[in-house]
């Protein structure tokens, strides 16, 4: 007769197994949610650094640009332009198609500001609601230009001569080394063509004939020692010889000397899917600064030094319209202080828990080569 065996085999039973597999997979989710934390952070930390990055950069280069205005163009920097029905212009580029990025819809020139019928250079241009509109409930962005000599390439130690109304030969002698005009310093004085400072087209060089000022626009590369100045130029500098203060105006053979300037402006280039922050110089093709713009507006600080009263946050000054408000009258020279009330950056794309990063720069750069002043008005 078989004895039955009384041994038992243990296991689990299938509500324990329930339990079991229920607390694993909420151990599980803890320890993904968790590491999804840390992805996403990591994500935000990047991609701050690189909105911060971009941005420093592209403010670092507009205050730069800012602080230099009107240096080197002697005290008041103002040059009177040449004088004709086709007023001189900035914001356009020898580019082919529509070389113009300022004014109405980005494709309008700009004209320089004008005493009477006479257009001048100044060493900054507020260039107010002259950039496009990217909300319709914040208007029209703003754009500003800022003019300085060039100090990198020596053209001023050349003699200047005017051959004829469309020409200029420069020479290097030692007389015009040695003249208080040239600025190199005892550095290596580089060719008319060189390579990388030498005369290209769309250059603006602000020649000094006796007492008479002059600003022509290159129009062709540089020989080795002439530069060509043809009428038709992009930026309408080139005026003929019945406009005063064109280079055209100059009796052939007079002497003087050349130095380049830099016409700067910052605009907003909407063309493109993300608004894009822009450097043009004179009459060159516009150069990216920094992506993901969203917006860009300025105000200025003047001084009146006849009257002592200060305008202070003038968001147009001189203009004479309803923007224009205490600095009515005054003249861009007078500018103390460029306050950059903001330029916004966005991130690239969208956050983990969607929205975009962004930053805003809001500060003051003070304008010392303009009115030549130390009476900086107290902003409110």
């Amino acid at each position: 007769m078989r004895r039955r065996s009384t041994n038992r085999k243990s296991g689990f039973s299938l509500l324990e197994m329930v339990i079991a597999m229920a607390l694993g997979t909420l151990v599980l989710g803890a320890a993904v949610q968790l590491y999804s934390q840390g992805v996403a952070a990591t994500w935000t930390v990047t991609q701050r650094a690189e909105l911060q990055q971009d941005f420093r950069a592209a403010s670092n280069m507009l205050t730069h640009d800012l602080s230099l205005a009107g240096a080197g163009l002697g005290n008041g920097a103002a040059i009177q332009l040449p004088t004709s029905a086709t007023l001189p212009v900035y914001g356009c580029a020898q580019t082919a198609g529509t070389p113009c990025y300022l004014g109405a819809a980005n494709n309008g020139p700009v004209t320089y500001p004008v005493q009477g019928t006479t257009p001048y250079l100044y060493g900054l241009l507020p260039g107010y609601v002259h950039g496009p509109t990217l909300l319709a409930a914040q208007g029209a962005t703003d754009v500003v230009t800022v003019v300085y000599t060039d100090t990198t390439f020596f053209l001023d130690c050349y003699q200047a001569t005017a051959t004829n109304a469309t020409t200029v030969t420069f020479a290097l002698t030692a007389a015009s080394q040695a003249s208080s005009n040239c600025t190199n310093s005892g550095a290596t004085i580089q060719n008319v063509n060189d390579s990388v400072f030498g005369l290209t087209a769309g250059d603006l060089v602000l020649f000094k004939f006796g007492t008479t000022a002059v600003v022509a626009e290159v129009t062709a590369g540089a020989a080795a020692t002439t530069a060509t100045f043809a009428s038709g130029d992009v930026l309408h500098m080139n005026q003929a010889n019945t406009s005063p203060k064109s280079l055209a105006s100059i009796a052939a053979g007079s002497t003087g000397y050349g130095t380049r300037l830099l016409v700067i402006t910052y605009y907003i280039d909407n063309t493109i899917s993300t608004p894009r922050l822009m450097r043009q110089v004179s009459g060159h093709s516009p150069m990216p600064v920094a992506e993901n713009v969203a917006y860009m507006k300025f105000s200025y600080d003047l001084f009146n030094s006849a009257t002592s009263a200060p305008a202070v946050n003038q968001p147009n000054p001189g203009s004479g319209d309803s923007s224009d408000g205490a600095s009515n009258g005054l003249l861009p020279n007078q500018i103390n202080k460029i306050n950059i009330v903001h330029m916004a950056m966005n991130s690239t794309v969208k956050g983990a828990r969607g929205g975009f990063q962004g930053l805003d720069l809001e500060t003051s750069v003070s304008a010392r080569d303009l009115t030549f002043n130390n009476n900086y008005p107290l902003g409110p």
